[in-house]
């Protein structure tokens, strides 16, 4: 791992834009709009399909996703699955539930996706806060070894077990439009939901596809409008987690963020104001950026130096309160 640079001032000239221009090229086809409460934009080569063909594509995988996999759609599969009104997994919840653990395996469970109690407590998950919630009692109910799959069903050892897959649920929605652009013929497309993106091939000028890091500083709400970072990708995925944009104050004036330490119960705030990770999928990449971000500065660098197939970018406030750009990234094709 190397320090590339101490960045005193974030300069968005320095940046190539990340998606494509929004009128039609050759055979590429863009569309943007609205899914899964943020906003979505797919630029591709895509000679089997039409602009309202491609958005409609995307407005079906939204309800797919939001049935399966959302908290915050009460009849949602996850939710009914977290009141214990049913055990049985349809393929996404089964999917995220695999990819979940597997990356909790690697990392000695310092990625947990039963922590819908304490996002829920703290008033992320579709709810209002909890002045001071009891955390240690909340925590008897996190944890991989309180849930287990059997059958295409999840088996609980406590039915206040509850999921929450928000770390990696949007990740996988765009693994679902890649996979349904990759269905129709394109080999050349990226796909970028809630500034999480799947690249593959080139762009319409035949280059690599360039994706925009944004600022991580506290006030920066608008996706694109402010960044600090660039990445070149090949056929990749990339995401980042932060809690400069997912956070409220508290009665009493303290900052509460939305990425929770499974091992404490709190929120952590520390000097790593971001994280980016290039995964192969974009589940992969939402989950392990999240994961980082739990962390923490120390163990997030110490972690990414010993996940060698993993690499990322890590802002990080130093002790003079200036940013450092800590890059994995040596070759992100």
């Amino acid at each position: 791992m190397s320090l590339l640079k101490t960045i005193k001032h974030l300069v968005p000239a320095l940046l190539l834009p990340f998606v494509c221009s929004c009128t039609r090229s050759g055979s590429y086809i863009v569309s943007d709009g609205a899914m899964i409460g943020t906003t979505f934009h797919v630029c591709a080569e895509a000679e089997n399909m039409t602009p309202a063909q491609l958005y409609a594509e995307m407005m079906r995988i939204e309800s797919e996703a939001r049935a399966s996999m959302s908290i915050f759609d009460e009849n949602s599969l996850l939710n009914r699955l977290n009141r214990n009104e049913t055990d049985s997994l349809d393929l996404h919840i089964l999917r995220n539930l695999t990819i979940a653990r597997n990356i909790a395996e690697r990392i000695d469970n310092r990625y947990d996706i039963t922590v819908k109690p304490l996002t829920e407590a703290f008033g992320f998950a579709a709810s209002k806060a909890v002045a001071r919630p009891d955390t240690d009692s909340l925590l008897a109910f996190v944890g991989y070894d309180k849930w287990r799959i059997e059958n295409g069903r999840v088996v609980k050892t406590d039915p206040r077990v509850q999921f929450d897959l928000n770390s990696v649920a949007k990740g996988y929605t765009v693994d679902m439009a890649a996979r349904m652009l990759e269905e129709h013929g394109s080999k050349n497309y990226l796909v970028e939901i809630g500034g999480e993106v799947r690249c593959r091939g080139v762009n319409r000028s035949g280059e690599m596809w360039t994706i925009g890091i944004d600022a991580p500083y506290d006030g920066n709400m608008s996706p694109g409008a402010d960044m600090c970072g660039a990445v070149m990708l090949g056929d990749k995925s990339l995401a980042t987690s932060g809690n400069y944009r997912r956070f409220h104050i508290d009665g009493e004036g303290r900052k509460i963020v939305h990425t929770i330490d499974p091992r404490t119960g709190h929120g952590i705030e520390s000097r790593l104001l971001s994280a980016t990770v290039v995964a192969a999928t974009c589940a992969e990449a939402d989950a392990l950026a999240t994961m980082f971000m739990a962390v923490g500065a120390d163990d997030a660098l110490a972690l990414a130096e010993r996940m060698r197939d993993t690499v990322g970018v890590f802002f990080i406030l130093d002790r003079d309160g200036e940013y450092e750009f800590f890059n994995t990234i040596d070759n992100p094709q």
